[in-house]
């Protein structure tokens, strides 16, 4: 990792902020209309824009500064801020898929359920969350054990 030239606190946050976005290409609804097909939407519209946004806070701290320090006072409140926006967008698109699209069966025909995207864009934001906040601490590689 010392190749890179990132502090390991950055490093993670960027490859979380990653997944984030990866989750955004996935689906993040699925509609399923009985036995006459179905739809996905990813998460690029509506309430996953918050994510995306959220998403480039994260990167924008990471490449703040020195990259081979840790994050000082405003790159920690950005990482926060921007790992909340993450966790927040997508906790309000499930929010309002159970409650205005459905999350559940019509008459028997249609379906309406939240995709993996979804999810996954949730969990790669609370990790980062905890991660932030210091409730995870980053793992000591087999090199800081040597020095």
């Amino acid at each position: 990792m010392e190749n890179l030239g990132f502090h390991k606190s950055k490093l993670y946050s960027l490859i979380l902020a990653g997944v984030a976005l990866i989750s955004l290409l996935l689906p993040w609804v699925s509609v399923s209309a009985g036995g006459f097909g179905g739809a996905s939407k990813n998460g690029f519209g509506g309430w996953g824009l918050v994510v995306l946004i959220g998403i480039g806070a994260v990167a924008a701290a990471c490449f703040m500064g020195n990259k081979a320090l840790g994050f000082d006072d405003m790159g920690k409140k950005l990482v926060l801020g921007g790992f909340g926006a993450i966790v927040g967008g997508a906790v309000i698109y499930l929010i309002r898929i159970f409650t205005m699209g459905g999350g559940g069966t019509y008459g028997g025909l249609v379906k309406v359920s939240p995709g993996l995207g979804l999810f996954l864009g949730l969990v790669a934001g609370a990790i980062g969350l905890l991660l932030a906040l210091g409730k995870i601490k980053v793992p000591k590689s087999i090199d800081d054990k040597i020095k």
